[in-house]
């Protein structure tokens, strides 16, 4: 079997989307047909698009908030933490805490961090990102 024209068939029958769709069948699928509901996707995968979103997101960051990288490391960890859930979007609402940071004042970054709607959302994830906002040097 030749894979290479294999793999040229189901491209060209099966077309890429690259967000997910209803199939014609009614399954939320991906890609050149990739059934999400029956198969999902593997770890390999995950551990890719997680990579590839960590890239993404600084991207964004390095767009929207150039001053980042002059921080900290773990500043930096918590504020592609923040992009990747919230959008670099959703973080830039963050402007108190954004205004702190600028000021290398980490106390007051982190309580702009609680004082907000995502700290209520995910209480867990907005204490422990504040603390090491707190910790930071």
């Amino acid at each position: 079997m030749e894979y290479t024209k294999l793999v040229k068939m189901l491209k060209d029958d099966e077309g890429l989307v690259l967000k997910p769709y209803k199939c014609p069948t009614g399954f939320l699928t991906i890609g050149y047909g990739r059934n999400l509901e029956a198969r999902g996707i593997s770890v390999d995968e995950a551990e890719i698009l997680l990579h590839n979103d960590i890239k993404n997101v600084t991207f964004q960051l390095h767009k929207s908030f150039p001053e980042w990288t002059k921080y900290p490391s773990d500043i930096r960890i918590v504020l592609i933490c923040m992009g990747f859930q919230l959008g670099v979007g959703g973080l830039m609402n963050f402007r108190k805490m954004i205004s702190a940071l600028q000021k290398n004042d980490f106390q007051t970054a982190a309580n702009e961090m609680l004082d907000s709607q995502w700290a209520k959302q995910t209480p867990k994830r907005a204490k422990k990102l504040a603390d090491i906002v707190r910790k930071a040097k």
